[in-house]
């Protein structure tokens, strides 16, 4: 894989700088980006067959990038990448990582593993190869939408998520679609006052977590570059109101995290279970389950997810909750 200027020199312009991604494996964009996306409306990020627009801050200021796929000789890929604002060569220093170049499926590919797993995965492997697990490398750009999913609807978690950042968040530079912006730095996130919070229907015990850990945000986007393990998790999870739950959802974006299982989530163990065994189970469950292919267990899950299977539903659907009137 590689990622090379596009032309004699990197040049800032109107049309942005310009560089390009290559590898020699298949990629698909919108399959391996999906996970970065909070609903339809998500103001930091656009996402359609073999074209990307991603709003956020850099260290150097906010950037727009936009990430389009280029027609080449099978099995290779090639993406071409442009960016916008103050942060433009920051943010195209992350798009290798962004775009899984670092996400070795070859364990996962090997055929004595694969013959341990059962067909669902295997055929949904089969039809997705070009699938990568991205590392975005933002920490709290995934942790506060994560924590504003805690505990209620994903559509009440995305409400609050467009209602806040499209309120307070940057203008995205350059040529972006119209509404789009980045997510604001953790001091904006300190200033929103309580009503907002509740406009945006956000409990108090959310909003404290957020505004916690935007308090610490420079110490925790330094674990960006933390390797995996328990004591990242252990780190993330020293911020009071983010449990191993959070912890595993920031590192599957983060990190790229292959073996992340968000233990704890309202859904997953028993979908998982279901997929698997055709009847429900817990956490506890789910774990075991998964078990045997300890190291891939985030790529198990997604492949479950892609495979197109719908767990059986029973009785109402949780219902969501205003926390306006509280």
């Amino acid at each position: 894989m590689s990622f090379t200027a596009a032309g004699p020199a990197l040049q800032q312009a109107p049309s942005g700088l310009v560089r390009c991604w290559e590898s020699p494996a298949p990629y698909c964009l919108q399959t391996s980006l999906r996970i970065l996306v909070r609903g339809k409306q998500d103001p930091t990020i656009r996402l359609g067959p073999g074209v990307a627009w991603l709003a956020f801050l850099t260290p150097e200021g906010p950037a727009t990038l936009h990430l389009r796929e280029e027609p080449v000789p099978a099995p290779g890929a090639r993406v071409r990448a442009r960016a916008w604002g103050p942060g433009a060569r920051c943010a195209l220093d992350s798009v290798p990582a962004l775009l899984g170049e670092h996400d070795d499926w070859s364990g996962f590919d090997d055929d004595g593993f694969l013959a341990t797993l059962p067909r669902m995965v295997t055929e949904t492997r089969r039809r997705n190869l070009s699938l990568r697990l991205p590392s975005t490398g933002r920490i709290m750009d995934s942790l506060i939408p994560v924590v504003l999913e805690q505990k209620v609807t994903v559509l009440e978690a995305y409400y609050a998520w467009r209602y806040l950042v499209t309120r307070y968040g940057v203008d995205a530079p350059g040529p972006a679609p119209s509404g789009m912006k980045a997510s604001p730095a953790p001091e904006t996130w300190r200033k929103i006052p309580s009503w907002d919070w509740h406009r945006a229907r956000v409990d108090l015990s959310r909003s404290a977590t957020i505004l916690r850990a935007c308090a610490l945000a420079s110490g925790l986007e330094r674990l960006a570059g933390d390797p995996l393990g328990e004591d990242l998790t252990a780190k993330l999870c020293s911020v009071p109101g983010i449990g191993v739950w959070s912890a595993a959802e920031i590192t599957q974006r983060t990190h790229g995290a292959p073996d992340s299982v968000s233990v704890g989530d309202y859904h997953l163990a028993a979908y998982v279970g279901a997929a698997l065994t055709g009847k429900r189970t817990d956490d506890a469950g789910m774990l075991e389950l998964l078990a045997p292919w300890r190291g891939h267990r985030q790529r198990v899950v997604r492949m479950i997810m892609l495979s197109g299977y719908r767990k059986p539903t029973y009785g109402p659907k949780l219902a969501p909750m205003d926390h306006r009137r509280r």
